[in-house]
C-alpha cells in the first residue's frame, strides 16, 4: 500500500523547488522593504490569516477571522465554508438539502471526507439515509459565526473520521450587538433575523432567531420555509470559562432535483423545470452542547459534550420510470437520529534540556442511535410493497443502527532549534456498529442482508517537519494516514449488489503527503503554496439508482494549491486561491452506463476564488467574490462494448448511451454585497448574486434513467447528463438596526 502511495514523491520534491524559489523571492522583497523602512498600515481584516508563522504545521491550515466571514458575499449558510481556500459549496436539489462540497479534486458529495464541526459539535452523519457523512448546515445562522479554522490532508492528530481531505471548525460568538434585520429579494426570498446579548450573573446570555422563505427561480417553487433559534450562555474565555448552547431548526421545502438534458431539449420542461413536482423534504434538528476551558497545572484543559437530535425525510425521483413504469421511481429516504458524545484534550509545554516541546493528548467519542431507511413512494406517500411491481429488494431498507466511535491521540511539537521544529502525532480510532435489518427476509432473497455487527480499529501515524530559515518564511514536509468510515449497511452486506465489491472496510484508509511553503511580505501580504498527493483505499461514489453513496475502488490524487492574502489598505483586502488537481481510480471502474475507465466522476480539475473585502471606508463595507469550479469528468471512460451489452443488450454504437467519454462543465460566478451604515445604527445592504448572470449548471451527473414517454421504447433506460441549474442574477436588500 505505502509503496503505491510513495510514487508521487518525485513530483512533490520537484514541486518543492518552486516553493523554495517563490518563497525566497518573497523573503528578499521583505528584506528590501525593511531596509527602506517602509511604514505598513494597520492590518484589520486578515490579522489571523497572517499570524500563522511559527505555529502552523503545514501550508494547508489556516484561520478565517470574524470580519472576513461577515464580509463574504454568500446567499446560503453553507457558503460560509467557501472562505476555506479552494472549497466550493453548491447544490443539486432543494434548498433544505445538504450542500455539495468540492475541494482538491474531490466531489465530497454532501460532506464525505470533509469533517465539519459547529460550536464543538460534529455535523457529519455516518450511515445516513442519503449520503455517508451527510453535512447539513442549514441550521447555522451566519451572523453567529465568530471564527473558522481549517486543515487539509491527513496530517493532524486531532482530526478524525471524514477529515483526511479537509476539516472545518466554526466557532460561535459569545456576544453580539442587539440588532434586527429584515431582508427581501428575488424569487420570493424573505428573511427576518433578530439577536442580542446581555450580561447575566458572571457571563453573557445570547439569543438569536431567524425566519426565512425562498422559492428560487424554479417552475415548481421550492417554497422553502425555515425557522432557526439559538440560546447561549457563556462565562470567561477560551482559557478559563465555559459555554452552554441550545439550538433548534426546522425546514420544509420542495425539491427541483437534477433533470436529464433531453427532457429540456425535447421541450418537456424548461431550464428550471422538474419532472416530479411532488419531490420535497423536511428536516428537524435540536441540540444541546457545552464547552469547558480551564488551566490545569502547567497546561490547558479543554472539553466538550453534546446531544443532537436529527430527523429527515427526503423525497427524490432520480430515475423517473426506470424501475417502476406505473408509479415512477420516487423514494422516501428517512431517518431519526440521536447522537451523544464529547471530547477532551490537554496541552502542556515542557522542556528536555534545551529542547522545547508542546504535548497534546486527547480523546473523542460519539454514539449514534438511529432508525434509517428507504422506501418507494408516490406523491410523497408511501407505496405498499405489493404495488411496486419489479422494484428490487435493494429499493427497500428499514434498519435500526447503533454506532460507536472512539479515538485517542497524542501529538508532540518539538522545537529542535530556532529554525527546525517537528510535529509528530499518533491517532488510534475504533468504531463498532450493529444493524438490525427489519427487511432481512426480503434482502436475503437477493443474497444479502444489511444486518450484522462490525468493528475495526485503525492506528494512524502523522508527522510534519518545519524549516524556518527566516522570520517571515517557512517550509513544510508532511505525511500521514487518515480514513473515512463507510455506511454500516454496505459493510454488512455479503456482497455489494450494484458494484460487485465485497468486503468493504468499515474504516477505509487514506494516505497523503504534502510539501509546501508559507511566506510573509511585510505585514500586508501572505502567500502559501502546497503540492499534495492523496491515496484512498475506497473512493466514495454517488449511486443515483438508490440516491445514496456507495463504496468504490481505490483512487489517487495529486495537485497544487496557491493562496494569496494582500492587505492593500487598512480598509481593503484581496484574497485569492487556486487549486489544480489530477484525479484517477487506480483500477478501471464500471459506472453503470456502459462506460469503463479510471476517471473519477464529478471530480473537478480545478477550484478557486478571488475576493475583495472592504471594511470601514467611512460608512461603506462589503465584499466582491468570483467563485470558480473547473470542468470534471461525468463518465469513468469511453463506452466499452462489453459493458454496453451488460446494461443495454447492445454494443456501444446502438446502445442508448454516448460512445465517447462524457465531461461536465464547471462555472464561474461573481457575487457582491455592499452595505452602508448610518451614524444612528441603521445599515442598508444590497446583495447581487450571479452578477454576470452566468447560465450554467450548479451540478451535473451522468446516469441512466427513463422518462414516461420512453417506457415502451427504452426497456433498459437511457444514459444522459443530468443538470441542476445555477440561479440566475438575483438581488437581496436588507435593512438592519443595531441598538445600544
Amino acid at each position: 500500500m505505502k509503496f503505491r502511495c510513495m510514487r508521487p514523491w518525485g513530483r512533490l520534491l520537484l514541486a518543492g523547488a518552486s516553493v523554495a524559489t517563490l518563497a525566497c523571492l518573497l523573503a528578499d522583497h521583505q528584506a528590501r522593504a525593511d531596509d527602506e523602512g517602509r511604514q505598513i498600515e494597520t492590518v484589520t481584516v486578515t490579522a489571523k490569516r497572517l499570524n500563522l508563522m511559527g505555529t502552523a504545521s503545514t501550508a494547508s491550515e489556516g484561520v478565517v477571522s470574524d470580519k472576513e466571514i461577515q464580509l463574504a458575499p454568500i446567499y446560503r449558510p453553507g457558503q460560509l465554508l467557501e472562505t476555506v481556500p479552494g472549497l466550493i459549496v453548491t447544490l443539486h436539489s432543494g434548498e433544505g438539502k445538504a450542500n455539495q462540497f468540492l475541494m482538491r479534486g474531490y466531489n465530497l458529495d454532501h460532506g464525505t471526507d470533509l469533517e465539519t464541526y459547529v460550536d464543538g459539535m460534529p455535523i457529519n452523519q455516518p450511515t445516513h439515509a442519503h449520503g455517508q457523512g451527510y453535512t447539513d448546515l442549514n441550521f447555522m445562522i451566519p451572523e453567529l459565526a465568530d471564527e473558522l479554522t481549517f486543515t487539509k490532508g491527513p496530517y493532524y492528530a486531532d482530526v478524525g473520521d471524514f477529515g483526511a481531505v479537509g476539516s472545518v471548525r466554526v466557532r460561535f460568538r459569545d456576544v453580539i450587538p442587539d440588532e434586527a434585520i429584515a431582508t427581501v429579494g428575488s424569487y420570493g426570498f424573505e428573511r427576518l433575523f433578530a439577536a442580542g446579548s446581555e450580561p447575566l450573573d458572571n457571563g453573557e446570555l445570547l439569543e438569536a432567531a431567524e425566519i426565512q422563505h425562498y422559492d428560487g427561480p424554479f417552475t415548481n417553487p421550492d417554497d422553502a420555509r425555515k425557522v432557526n433559534g439559538v440560546l447561549r450562555y457563556s462565562e470567561g474565555d477560551d482559557t478559563s470559562g465555559f459555554s452552554l448552547t441550545t439550538m433548534i431548526y426546522h425546514q420544509l421545502w420542495t425539491n427541483t432535483t437534477d433533470v436529464p438534458l433531453r427532457a429540456i431539449d425535447e421541450g418537456q420542461i424548461g431550464w428550471f423545470g422538474t419532472l416530479d413536482p411532488s419531490d420535497g423534504g423536511n428536516a428537524l434538528r435540536a441540540s444541546l452542547s457545552v464547552q469547558y476551558h480551564a488551566p490545569v497545572g502547567a497546561g490547558q484543559f479543554d472539553a466538550s459534550a453534546f446531544y443532537i437530535f436529527n430527523q429527515l425525510h427526503l423525497f427524490n425521483d432520480f430515475t423517473h420510470y426506470l424501475v417502476d413504469p406505473v408509479h415512477g421511481d420516487q423514494e422516501d429516504q428517512y431517518e431519526n437520529r440521536d447522537v451523544l458524545g464529547g471530547a477532551a484534550n490537554y496541552a502542556v509545554s515542557m522542556s528536555f534540556g534545551d529542547i522545547d516541546n508542546e504535548i497534546l493528548v486527547g480523546v473523542q467519542t460519539r454514539y449514534d442511535i438511529l432508525q434509517v431507511g428507504r422506501l418507494p413512494s408516490e406523491g410523497e406517500q408511501p407505496l405498499p410493497m405489493w404495488e411496486t411491481g419489479d422494484d428490487p429488494p435493494s429499493f427497500f431498507n428499514d434498519d435500526r443502527v447503533r454506532l460507536f466511535a472512539g479515538a485517542v491521540y497524542v501529538q508532540a511539537t518539538t522545537r529542535w532549534t530556532t529554525e527546525f521544529r517537528s510535529v509528530i502525532g499518533l491517532r488510534d480510532d475504533y468504531q463498532f456498529g450493529s444493524d438490525l435489518d427489519l427487511l432481512a427476509p426480503l434482502h436475503e432473497q437477493d443474497g444479502y442482508t444489511n444486518g450484522g455487527t462490525r468493528g475495526q480499529t485503525l492506528p494512524q501515524p502523522k508527522g510534519s517537519v518545519v524549516y524556518q530559515p527566516l522570520g517571515n518564511l517557512e517550509f513544510y514536509l508532511s505525511a500521514g494516514e487518515g480514513f473515512h468510515s463507510a455506511d454500516l449497511r454496505g459493510v454488512n452486506q455479503d456482497r455489494s449488489v450494484d458494484l460487485g465489491l465485497p468486503n468493504t472496510p468499515l474504516l477505509a484508509r487514506q494516505w497523503g503527503e504534502e510539501i509546501g511553503g508559507r511566506a510573509l511580505v511585510g505585514q500586508d501580504i501572505a502567500v502559501t503554496v502546497a503540492f499534495y498527493n492523496l491515496w484512498q483505499q475506497s473512493e466514495t461514489i454517488i449511486d443515483p439508482d438508490v440516491g445514496q453513496d456507495s463504496a468504490g475502488p481505490p483512487s489517487e490524487r495529486y495537485g497544487y494549491e496557491i493562496n494569496l492574502t494582500w492587505q492593500i489598505r487598512n480598509w481593503l483586502e484581496f484574497y485569492g486561491s487556486y487549486s489544480g488537481d489530477h484525479t484517477r481510480f487506480t483500477q478501471p471502474f464500471d459506472d453503470g452506463t456502459g462506460h469503463y475507465g479510471t476517471f473519477i466522476t464529478d471530480a473537478p480539475a480545478a477550484t478557486g476564488s478571488f475576493a475583495l473585502y472592504l471594511e470601514n471606508l467611512g460608512p461603506w463595507g462589503g465584499g466582491l467574490e468570483y467563485r470558480y469550479l473547473g470542468n470534471y469528468p461525468l463518465s469513468s471512460g469511453p463506452c466499452v462494448n462489453a459493458y454496453a451489452e451488460k446494461y443495454f443488450d447492445q454494443p456501444c454504437g446502438a446502445a442508448p448511451t454516448a460512445v465517447g467519454h462524457v465531461d461536465g462543465k464547471g462555472f464561474g460566478e461573481l457575487n457582491l454585497d455592499a452595505d452602508y451604515t448610518t451614524p444612528t445604527g441603521w445599515i442598508a445592504t444590497l446583495g447581487i448574486y450571479n452578477l454576470l448572470d452566468t447560465h450554467a449548471a450548479a451540478a451535473e451527473f451522468w446516469y441512466v434513467d427513463r422518462l414516461e414517454n420512453e417506457i415502451d421504447t427504452y426497456p433498459d433506460g437511457r444514459a444522459d447528463i443530468h443538470e441542476h441549474p445555477l440561479e440566475p442574477i438575483m438581488f437581496r436588500v436588507s435593512i438592519s438596526k443595531r441598538f445600544g
